[in-house]
């Protein structure tokens, strides 16, 4: 009888086999990597968000501004900061400021007020062309683009000279065409490398467009 009773009891007491335990080892194991891999990848994204150098999608959408946009206001810098700077080259050249001839700085002010007007209306007719032209190759942008800078300069330009008489919109137009045939191919193509969709970010936008105006303004001033 004792013996009987013995066997059920040892046999009770074995409820996991070896390959149980390596079953759950192995679940635990899972469990455990992904948890892992979870914690890394959250804690890579809040370094992203931290980091001042990178910039993730979410911080494209906060500053965007649209390619119309973006060469309206840099066509408003084109049309504020070049002139203004030919008038002083020319203003230090004749020795205006020693006289009384400071009526002349009406005149000016007109000028630029157009030119700045025409830019920046323009500039989204110009934009919308460039966003075209950002569709084709790099090849066929980059032969358009000396063509729409001179047609876009020509415009501006010649509407601000032509408040000084046509002989202002002659030369208002050809230097116009000078500064649109050098600026615009530039700033598109960087463009097209700093946007992302069909936007670009503040941030890029700001200093590639005053940048590019201080340089052709810094021209005519001879610096």
């Amino acid at each position: 009888m004792e013996q009987r009773i013995s066997e059920p009891v040892a046999r009770r007491t074995n409820f996991f086999t070896s390959a149980d335990f390596e079953n759950y080892d192995e679940l635990a194991q899972q469990r455990l990597e992904f948890l892992l891999k979870a914690n890394a990848e959250t804690e890579r994204d809040k370094a992203v968000l931290k980091s001042p150098h990178k910039k993730t999608e979410l911080d494209l959408k906060k500053n965007p501004i649209s390619v119309e946009n973006a060469f309206a206001y840099f066509g408003l810098l084109l049309g504020i900061f070049p002139p203004a700077a030919i008038f002083i080259r020319f203003f230090i050249d004749a020795r205006i400021f020693n006289t009384d001839e400071f009526w002349i700085l009406g005149f000016v002010f007109v000028v630029n007020f157009v030119s700045a007007l025409v830019g920046f209306f323009s500039g989204k007719f110009i934009g919308k062309i460039i966003a075209e032209l950002e569709k084709t190759s790099w090849h066929r942008m980059i032969l358009a683009l000396p063509f729409v800078g001179v047609l876009w300069g020509v415009i501006a330009g010649g509407a601000g000279g032509a408040t000084i008489f046509i002989v202002g919109a002659f030369f208002g137009a050809l230097l116009g065409a000078a500064v649109g045939g050098f600026a615009l191919p530039i700033f598109s193509v960087l463009h097209r490398l700093l946007k992302r969709g069909d936007k670009i970010d503040r941030r890029h936008f700001f200093p590639l467009a005053f940048g590019i105006s201080f340089v052709v303004s810094a021209f005519f001033l001879g610096l």
